[in-house]
């Protein structure tokens, strides 16, 4: 499996590495996992839909933060990522903490890069 991400991804991992320094090493867990299990299993991981696109997006709820003792799989940190299953390859969209709810991904840069 391949895996790449955007470049608002990455500028949203480097600001979170300022807070969780261990999201790189948990990331690197995450795409272990997605290797196996590519569309994930609700509810730590399910599809977005209703969004008119044939890119497949999926939503990581309950990601494992190191940096974050004492929360385990609740961390609070939104993993948002593309599959595309024939290539074989994931693309990771969108980063971000929820603060007190759980706000919506980011539909429009979805759109923009796989409308």
């Amino acid at each position: 499996m391949d895996f790449t991400q955007l470049d608002e991804f990455s500028k949203e991992l480097k600001q979170l590495l300022k807070k969780y320094r261990s999201l790189n090493s948990d990331l690197y867990l995450l795409k272990g996992y997605l290797e196996l299990y590519p569309r994930g299993n609700p509810p730590r991981i399910f599809p977005i839909s209703n969004l008119g696109i044939q890119t497949e997006i999926f939503k990581v709820k309950q990601f494992r933060c190191q940096s974050m003792k004492g929360k385990g799989s609740l961390s609070g940190i939104r993993i948002v990522y593309a599959l595309f299953p024939d290539q074989p390859k994931i693309e990771f969209v969108e980063i971000y903490y929820k603060q007190h709810d759980d706000t919506d991904c980011d539909k429009e840069r979805i759109k923009k890069y796989y409308a």
